[in-house]
Parts: C-alpha cells; sequence; structure tokens
C-alpha cells in the first residue's frame, strides 16, 4: 500500500471479522516471503488486540479513547525470508469492559495495513490478503468485584483453548475473514501517539503464608492465621517464584499469599503441566483488611490476622481464574491487574498439577525520574520513590486516578499527574492525549467531562476549570503555543459557561452538576458549604448543584486570571483582557461577599458559617485583596503542627463523615487539595509549613505503604495518583524552579529550604536539564541551558 497525505489507510485494507464469535476471535495469515523484508503495520481492532507474529507477541493496542478519535498502532517488523505466521486476538466485551474501554459496536473486529520500508513487498492488507478467522474458546468473564471501574475479569480454559492457534497448531476451523467498511470511511483514525510500556518482569516477591484450604469454601471469611502455616510447603512455593517447578498432587486445596513487596500493575502468567480440570484462582489486594469493618487495613506489611479481602463485600476478592486442559499450557489475562499482594487457590482433580511457572509481567506508562531530587532530611527522598512509584501505577494509555477501582482519567487527578510528570520526567506525550481527550468531551453547555474517555457521564463542573488550568500548565512548563492555539476555543467555551452565571453582583452561582472539591470529612459528598446537591442524576452521582462558594467563587478567579495569560500568549489581546476583567470582578465580589473581617478569613458560604483552608489556599493564589494577609495571620491557628499529621489515623473518616475542624473552626484540606494549600504556601514563603505538612505522607512511610492513599484513613485506594503531588513541590517550591514565560524560557530559580540545610535537583526542561543546588544561607548554584532566562 501507500501514504497518501500521511494516512496509511488510504488502500484497500479493510475491518474483517470472524462470521460467527463472541466476545473474543482470531485472525491469522500465512504469508511467504520471497526474501527479506522490512514493514510497517498499522493496526486497530474493536475493543483490543495483541498482535503475535511467528508465536511471539508484537504489541498490544489501540490505545483507549474516544469513538471519534479511534487509535491505530504501528509497529515496524523485520521478516527473514520464508513463512511467516501472523496472528491477532480481539476482544470486545461490551458493557463487561472497563468503563474507560469504548466501542465501535462492531463486536470483535480488526484491520491491519501494511506499508513497506524496505525489501519485496508483501501483502498483509486485512480485506485483500488471505485473513482467515475464528471465534476463540476457551475464554470467560468472571464479575468485576471491588474494582468496579476496571471490567470484568478473566477466565482462561485450557481444556477448551486452541493451544498453537496462532502458527497453525490447533484444530479449530478456519474461515475466510469476512470483510467490511474499509478503513477510513464513516469513522476517524489517528495515529497513536504514546510510546511503548515499560515492561519488566516483578522480582523481589515473597511468600508469606501457605494453607490448606476446604475446597468450595470462600476464602474471604478467613483471616490469615500463622497456626495454619505449612512452612515446609512455603519453600517450595518460594522456590517456584524463582522458576522451581512445583507439583501440587491430586485431591488437593492450598491457598498461598505471595507479598509482591512493592505495588504494581502486571499481567500474571501461569505455566501448567497435566493435571486436567485442576483450577488456579489468581486474587489481588492493594493490602489485606482488619476484621472489624471500620479498622480499615492497618499497618500494610502485617499479613497475620487479617483478610483477604474489605469486610462485608460478597465476591470473594478481584482476579481470574486459570483451569488446566492436562498439557504444556501458559495463561494469562486480557488486561493487566493490580495490588501488592497475590492470593492464590490451587484447587486439583483427580491429577497431579506441575505448576512450571508463575511471574508477574509488570506494565506503565515509561515515565522515568529525572529530577534526581535530595535533601538534608531523607525522608523527602523516601515519600518521593514512594509518590513516583504511584505516578507509573496511575500511568498507562491515560493517566488514571487508580489502578485497583477506577482506572479513569479526571481532569482534577490529570492536571496534578501532568505537573508531576513535567517537573520530573520531561515527559508531556500523556498530557497532551489528556488534553486532547478532555476538549474532545466538551459538551454543548462547554463543561467537559470529569472523567474521559468513559462509558458513563459524570459532570463534575469544577473539573472544567482544572481543565483550563491544564492547558497553562502546558503552555508555561512545555511550550508548543502551536498546540495550545489548537486547545484554545475549548477554553474559550468552558470560561463562557462559567462568565454566563455570574450575577450582577459579581457571584458566581454553581453549575449544576457534581461541584466536588475534596474529601473533606463534614462535606455532602466533597462539596464545599454553600452548595446544595439537589437529587440525582445517576446513582453514583449526587445530583446538580445550586448555590454560591467561596472556594467556587475564588477557583474561577484564580483560572480566569490563568485564561488571560493563555490568551495574550496566543496573541487574543482582547479576549485577554476580559478574562482579567471577570476575575477581578470576582474578587472584588468575592472580597464584600466572603471575607469575614472579625476572623480575618474567607467564609466559604454567604452566612459566614464555615471555613475552610481550601478558600484561604484559594484567596491566596487568585490574588485576592486579603488573601495573603489572612493566610499569614492566621497561619498559627489554620495549621496543624506535624505531630497532629504524623498519625494519619487521628484524621476523621470520609466515610462517616464526621465533623472535624482544624484550629479555629477550619475545615482541613485532604491529600489531593493539599497541593492547593501547598501552592498557597510557597506565595507567601513559608514552605517550612509545607514540610510540616507532609507528617501525612511521613505516615504512611511508618505504615508500610508503597504509594499514597487517596485520602486519610481508613481510605479506599492505597494508590491514588493526585497523592504524588509533593514531587512537583520539591522542584517548584523547595528548589523554586517556576517557568514565568511560555515553553520556560524565562524561569524563576528561589529555592525555599524551609529548615532543610540543603537540596538539589536537576530539572527537565524543553532545552535539557537545569541543575538546581540550594544551601541555607546561600545563593543558589544554578546551571541552566543557554536557551532559558534565569530570574
Amino acid at each position: 500500500m501507500t501514504m497518501v497525505d500521511g494516512d496509511p489507510f488510504v488502500g484497500q485494507a479493510r475491518w474483517v471479522r470472524a462470521e460467527s464469535s463472541g466476545e473474543v476471535a482470531g485472525f491469522r495469515l500465512r504469508v511467504e516471503c520471497a526474501g527479506a523484508t522490512e514493514v510497517d503495520v498499522h493496526v486497530s481492532a474493536d475493543e483490543r488486540y495483541e498482535l503475535w507474529l511467528d508465536g511471539e507477541l508484537v504489541g498490544r493496542g489501540p490505545s483507549r479513547g474516544e469513538v471519534a478519535h479511534w487509535s491505530f498502532e504501528t509497529h515496524r517488523l523485520r521478516l527473514a525470508a520464508g513463512g511467516h505466521w501472523f496472528a491477532a486476538r480481539v476482544w470486545s466485551l461490551g458493557d463487561e469492559a472497563p468503563l474507560a474501554q469504548l466501542s465501535l459496536g462492531d463486536g470483535p473486529t480488526f484491520l491491519l495495513a501494511a506499508e513497506s520500508v524496505s525489501g519485496d513487498a508483501v501483502e498483509l492488507d486485512t480485506g485483500t490478503a488471505d485473513w482467515r478467522a475464528a471465534a476463540l474458546p476457551g475464554h470467560g468473564l468472571l464479575p468485576k468485584g471491588d474494582g468496579y471501574g476496571c471490567g470484568a475479569r478473566h477466565v482462561s480454559d485450557g481444556r477448551t483453548f486452541p493451544w498453537g492457534w496462532q502458527t497453525g497448531q490447533d484444530n479449530l476451523n478456519w474461515p475466510a475473514a469476512a470483510a467490511g467498511a474499509r478503513a477510513g470511511t464513516g469513522r476517524s483514525l489517528v495515529p497513536g501517539r504514546l510510546p511503548a510500556p515499560a515492561e519488566r518482569w516483578a522480582s523481589g516477591a515473597r511468600v508469606r503464608h501457605v494453607a490448606q484450604h476446604p475446597a468450595g469454601e470462600r476464602t474471604r471469611d478467613r483471616v490469615v492465621d500463622a497456626a495454619d502455616h505449612l512452612g515446609d510447603e512455603a519453600a517450595d512455593w518460594q522456590r517456584l517464584l524463582d522458576g522451581t517447578p512445583l507439583v501440587v498432587p491430586p485431591q488437593t486445596c492450598r491457598r498461598v499469599l505471595i507479598d509482591l513487596d512493592q505495588y504494581v500493575c502486571a499481567y500474571p502468567f501461569l505455566d501448567l503441566d497435566s493435571g486436567r480440570d485442576a483450577e488456579v484462582r489468581v486474587h489481588w489486594q492493594e493490602s489485606l483488611y482488619e476484621t472489624e469493618p471500620q479498622a480499615g487495613k492497618g499497618h500494610r506489611d502485617v499479613v497475620q490476622g487479617k483478610l483477604f479481602g474489605r469486610p462485608g463485600l460478597e465476591e470473594d476478592g478481584i482476579g481470574d481464574l486459570f483451569i488446566a486442559g492436562g498439557g504444556q499450557e501458559q495463561h494469562s489475562t486480557l488486561w493487566w491487574q493490580s495490588g501488592r499482594y497475590v492470593e492464590v487457590l490451587v484447587t486439583t482433580a483427580s491429577e497431579p498439577l506441575t505448576i512450571s511457572g508463575l511471574r508477574f509481567r509488570e506494565t506503565h506508562y515509561p515515565y522515568e525520574d529525572r529530577s534526581r531530587f535530595t535533601a538534608s532530611d531523607p525522608r523527602l527522598a523516601q515519600v518521593g520513590q514512594l509518590a513516583f512509584r504511584t505516578l507509573q501505577a496511575c500511568s498507562h494509555e491515560t493517566t488514571m486516578d487508580c489502578p485497583y477501582y477506577e482506572q479513569l482519567q479526571y481532569a482534577g487527578d490529570t492536571r496534578l499527574q501532568c505537573l508531576i510528570a513535567y517537573a520530573t520526567t520531561g515527559d508531556d506525550a500523556l498530557a497532551r492525549q489528556a488534553l486532547r481527550a478532555f476538549a474532545h468531551s466538551q459538551g454543548d453547555d462547554g463543561l467537559v467531562q470529569s472523567r474521559t474517555p468513559a462509558r458513563q457521564s459524570s459532570p463534575i463542573p469544577p473539573f472544567t476549570l482544572w481543565w483550563v488550568a491544564m492547558v497553562h500548565d502546558f503552555a508555561l512548563w512545555r511550550g508548543d503555543l502551536e498546540f495550545v492555539s489548537e486547545l484554545m476555543p475549548a477554553v474559550r467555551a468552558a470560561l463562557d459557561a462559567h462568565r454566563r452565571t455570574v450575577d450582577e453582583h459579581g457571584i458566581f452561582h454553581a453549575l449544576h452538576g457534581w461541584n466536588f472539591t475534596d474529601w473533606v470529612p463534614g462535606w455532602d459528598a466533597g462539596v464545599p458549604p454553600g452548595i446544595v446537591q439537589d437529587g440525582e442524576v445517576h446513582p453514583d452521582w449526587p445530583g446538580p448543584g445550586t448555590g454560591v462558594s467561596a472556594v467556587l467563587q475564588l477557583q474561577l478567579a484564580l483560572v480566569a486570571r490563568q485564561a488571560a495569560d493563555l490568551e495574550s500568549w496566543v496573541g487574543s489581546s482582547d479576549a485577554a483582557a476580559q478574562n482579567s476583567q471577570l476575575a477581578d470582578r470576582l474578587l472584588e465580589a468575592a472580597d464584600g461577599a466572603f471575607y469575614d473581617a472579625d476572623r480575618g478569613l474567607y467564609a466559604d458560604n454567604l452566612e459566614h458559617t464555615a471555613f475552610s483552608e481550601h478558600s484561604q489556599s484559594l484567596a491566596v493564589l487568585a490574588g485576592a485583596k486579603y488573601g495573603e494577609t489572612a493566610l499569614r495571620t492566621t497561619l498559627q491557628t489554620l495549621l496543624a503542627p506535624i505531630e497532629e499529621l504524623a498519625s494519619i489515623e487521628e484524621l476523621a473518616p470520609v466515610e462517616g463523615l464526621a465533623p472535624i475542624e482544624g484550629r479555629a473552626g477550619l475545615a482541613r484540606t485532604t491529600v489531593y487539595f493539599d497541593h492547593y494549600l501547598f501552592e498557597a504556601l510557597q506565595r507567601i514563603g513559608r514552605s517550612d509549613v509545607l514540610l510540616e505538612r507532609l507528617g501525612l505522607w511521613y505516615g504512611l512511610l511508618d505504615r508500610g505503604l508503597r504509594t499514597v492513599i487517596e485520602h486519610p484513613e481508613p481510605t479506599r485506594s492505597d494508590c491514588h495518583a493526585w497523592g504524588a503531588h509533593p514531587l512537583y513541590h520539591y522542584v517548584a517550591t523547595l528548589l523554586g524552579v517556576r517557568p514565568t514565560e511560555p515553553g520556560m524560557s524565562a524561569v524563576t530559580v528561589t529555592p525555599q529550604l524551609g529548615g532543610l540545610e540543603w537540596a538539589q535537583g536537576s530539572v527537565p526542561t524543553p532545552y535539557g536539564p537545569l541543575q538546581v543546588r540550594a544551601e541555607a544561607g546561600k545563593a543558589p548554584g544554578v546551571t541552566a541551558p543557554q536557551e532559558i532566562v534565569v530570574r
């Protein structure tokens, strides 16, 4: 085929399907090459594919995205002279797929277009080459369980799976694939823009518990009891993890608890031999649970006396089932699983089962920490490792709020993830994906979806503003104003949607939707005081909100000012002036309506009965008249000392929504909104308080966590992307590196050590690394690329 105007699908390639298939179909092609050749294959599927060449996995795809911008992936292949097998496993799970996995609605269909790079051309295109297709038996589905957003779990049945199908060694009937629409007609296909994921075999796993288990009984109700532990067998299971085969006798049931010693997202690989009808169930947890429902998870390193599963759940857990077919088989899953702990439940039938391998293939977006941040307090480096692991585990084909429960790309979460990535990795490909995706999701009302891609809408109006802030962040840290200009129509529509509900007094009235701000105990579903949730629009989401709140008023003022910057940078001076005027009007109204002179604070509501760190932080960031004065003069009552924050269990639980007040009746920011508090503290030069508020993160280290939690204990998620933001503050506050012009063409370097003796690091920029060493009482040492103006 040939390329026309950069479109690899201009040609004869067509979508193909199996004449009869369920949720999983196989496609394969046998070709003969007269000589060595090199070829690019452009591949897509509905919903997903695995591509194989001569029995070896080439890659997976397509990357998740919206139906209107369906992606294809490109794989470069080198083919030696002779025969070759191309094969693709394609699945389409519909409503059983993850919430972030959309579908073209065509069932399992496949598309491949080949482009010759060198050597003799070979016919590979679907629709013209002799592709064969068949339903692939041996696949089944299990309930989603607690991870409701991650899709149905997998059953791999070796008794009916056509082993060797990728290279023609099976007994299935393979009729010609049915050709459908020509590629590129009727829908838009866009090239995948992300690098290949980072993959490696997880190492360091430890067997923590082996016990006999009554066959057929659930494991979730059975505590891990040292009295049940089979020490001799545990050594055999540990050797299995190190590569030594293990034989499980017939009519045996064993429960094995494996500690991966790190939070991983991984495909499990299970190698079985003989033992027909044996079942191996592999379940995952972030942590084991205490037996009392309200006790949460406790210390994450502890397994004794705890349950593998949250008390009260009907399901036994989250995971997959592998059934031995009696031969030599390698089982895996269609999608990765996540967590730290793995429970293996083996139940053999009438034959002994040989398990010759149990491995975990870790996968995540290929972020690499290039900041090399270190400081005089070694705890900061430890928190940094924990935070960066969180970033990796929540970064794949999209950003994700959490890998265990939802796997959804939320705008509020994603803004922080992108800032972390800019400051530590210099990689913006995933950020570009997110910025485009949210722009594409924008509705006629001007709001972007709070999470995208997603099969269920979720209106969170404040997240539309945080998306505008994401565009501003990208412009400052990465530049590329041409790309920014492409996003500006959506930015303008978002601002207009909010501008319309600002009344004649300059008061912003909340837009309908879930006006989530932070998981503050005492706030209704994370919504700040002053906003009333009215009715329900979806079982999982609070109904449309009405009312006014200083938190939302000040957020809009902040973002309007950022939108003014964006308009100025793309050359729209009139629009910049309009947005600046909006910000000024909002701030003047906030001073009159929300500022409480008696307390020296901005109230959250018009009645001045609720106060929060959120309003004070946003007042500073938005440039409110009394913002800096309020934060400075009330600092001793606004912020608790480190001793009160080091024990995260002393904070009230979110589930109970128990009332909690900081000193002077101030509601505290929690893990997510701590970012905005930390930004405000930087503005007033109080990084010492920022370091004190890292007490929650230090407490995570003390409790055996490997990643950052979603909110104060008892938390749902042990790995939540927004909690990684201290990494950004290491660079932007402690080292003091902040861009002041687009693309970091000009930066300020004003370290705030906050009591540290020294700190140093390397900040990736579009021009190369900028290195900073700061020592107390000395001017910072800065080495910057010559293209950057340092102020």
